[in-house]
C-alpha cells in the first residue's frame, strides 16, 4: 500500500483548522485515519458528560448543571457525523429554531456540514426546543448532543 503523504498532511491541517480530534477517509480499499490528542475545551463550550466529570469536581458552582446533564442527553438530538454545525440556512438568515420554538417531526433543526455537504438534522418527534447545546459554526463530533427537543 502506498501512503499519500500529501493527503495525510491536508487531513492533519484540517484537524487543526476545525478543532476536530480525528478524521477518517476511505477510498476503495485504502483507509487513512488521522488523529491527534484532544485539547481540553474552554468552560464556555459544551463538554460531553464523560469528559466533564473531572472538571465538575474542581468547580463546586457547576455541580447543579452537571446533575441535569443526563436528563438533557436523554432527549437530545445528537450529531450523526463529525462536521461543522450551522443554526441557519445562510449566514444572514434567521436560525431554523430557537429555545421555545414548537417543532414538528421531520422539521429541520440545524445543518451539519461534512466534507462540503450540508446535512439537515431534523426533529425526531414533535415538541418544544428546550435547549440549543451548540453555537453556530462550531465543530461537532459524532454522537455529540446538539439540541434538546421535549
Amino acid at each position: 500500500m502506498r501512503v499519500d503523504s500529501k493527503l495525510v498532511r491536508e487531513l492533519a491541517e484540517l484537524l487543526g483548522e476545525t478543532g476536530l480530534t480525528e478524521i477518517e477517509v476511505e477510498d476503495g480499499e485504502r483507509k487513512i485515519k488521522v488523529s491527534r490528542a484532544a485539547v481540553a475545551a474552554p468552560a464556555t463550550q459544551f463538554v460531553a458528560p464523560a469528559a466533564a466529570a473531572p472538571a465538575v469536581a474542581s468547580a463546586p458552582a457547576a455541580e447543579a448543571p452537571a446533575a441535569a446533564e443526563p436528563a438533557i442527553d436523554a432527549n437530545a438530538v445528537k450529531s450523526p457525523m463529525v462536521g461543522t454545525v450551522y443554526l441557519s440556512p445562510e449566514p444572514s438568515a434567521a436560525p431554523f429554531v430557537s429555545v421555545g420554538s414548537q417543532v414538528k417531526a421531520g422539521e429541520t433543526l440545524l445543518i451539519v456540514e461534512a466534507m462540503k455537504v450540508m446535512n439537515p438534522i431534523t426533529a425526531p418527534a414533535s415538541g418544544t426546543v428546550k435547549a440549543i447545546l451548540v453555537e453556530n459554526a462550531q465543530p461537532v463530533e459524532f454522537d455529540q448532543p446538539l439540541i434538546v427537543v421535549g
